[in-house]
């Protein structure tokens, strides 16, 4: 099984993604995914992530694999977007297919919390007009330390 990871500049079509996935997995018995999208209200006008491509894209290939070693996945999707996007775009998709389902559940909830937590961007938001730089949330390494393995 091999992964799809994708780092993307433009938007994505979160439902059409995922059916794609989706149809691939015929020997899953399950598959879990996450969206994670822009929020809207608190005057957020738009969200910008910025990375260093040199190490994105490989760390999250890198994080695949991981996840692939981890669990016995029949497939994983990793699509992330960077660039500027407004309220209600897609930022992130996961979707971990496995014959049972805590694997799928396991999985797609790893990659996430590394993404949050261990990932190459930068995030800003744009409030008022003033553009606003965004750190990780104690919570968001908290999240990840769980998965360490001793």
């Amino acid at each position: 099984m091999s992964a799809q990871v994708r780092l993307l500049t433009e938007p994505f079509a979160a439902a059409a993604e995922l059916s794609a996935f989706t149809a691939a997995q015929a020997s899953a018995g399950g598959i879990a995914s996450f969206l994670g999208q822009v929020r809207s209200g608190g005057g957020v006008e738009a969200l910008e992530l910025r990375h260093y491509g040199p190490l994105t894209l490989p760390g999250m290939e890198a994080l695949a694999e991981e996840a692939q070693r981890r669990w016995a996945l029949e497939g994983l999707l990793i699509l992330h977007r960077s660039g500027e996007m407004a309220p209600g775009d897609p930022i992130v998709l996961v979707a971990a297919a496995a014959r049972h389902r805590r694997d799928a559940f396991a999985a797609a909830e790893f990659a996430m919390d590394h993404l949050k937590s261990e990932s190459w961007f930068w995030k800003r938001e744009k409030v008022g007009g003033v553009w606003s730089w965004i750190e990780p949330r104690p919570v968001d390494f908290e999240d990840a330390k769980r998965w360490a393995t001793t």
